[in-house]
């Protein structure tokens, strides 16, 4: 191809962090003790790695090749994710992932449909990984905010016993 795509950085950079999450969260699924919070990261962790291999494919698809670049965080949150003396609370906290969705709100994704460039086999598949990574965090959110009521109830439930 002789005019390069003006959006294939944003593609490989996708690409790579996909990859990358759905290699963290997948050892997050192996070790947590949680149910419930198995089957939510074991979902995006694999929607995450296959958002890694289908804009691989769609690089590949263009006439490029994906160009590895290592996050310097990612050990850290290898880690973190592997660990089985983090609760799944602080897992959550410390890789910043129980955020409440923007629900509406402008948000990093907005800004990919700005490039006039983008052919239709790109626009949707990046309009299918939007939609997918919005729900992703609502999942996640979810997800945190149920892990949070339990230590919340128990400390509602020890003020009234002090009060008492």
């Amino acid at each position: 191809m002789s005019d390069k795509p003006s959006y294939l950085g944003l593609l490989n950079a996708i690409a790579v962090a996909e990859r990358q999450a759905g290699e963290y969260l997948d050892c997050w699924a192996a070790v947590t003790k949680n149910d419930d919070v198995r089957a939510v990261i074991h979902t995006v962790a694999l929607r995450e790695t296959e958002h890694g291999l289908a804009f691989e494919k769609r690089i590949d698809e263009l006439g490029y090749g994906l160009v590895d670049k290592p996050d310097p965080n990612h050990a850290k949150r290898m880690k973190i994710a592997s660990s089985t003396k983090l609760s799944d609370r602080e897992k959550f906290e410390q890789l910043g992932l129980g955020r409440a969705p923007t629900n509406g709100k402008s948000d990093i994704f907005d800004r990919f449909f700005e490039n006039k460039d983008l052919d239709p086999q790109t626009g949707g598949l990046l309009g299918r990984y939007v939609a997918e990574e919005r729900d992703t965090g609502r999942k996640f959110a979810a997800c945190y905010a149920a892990l949070s009521e339990p230590k919340a109830k128990k400390s509602a439930a020890k003020k009234k016993t002090k009060a008492a």
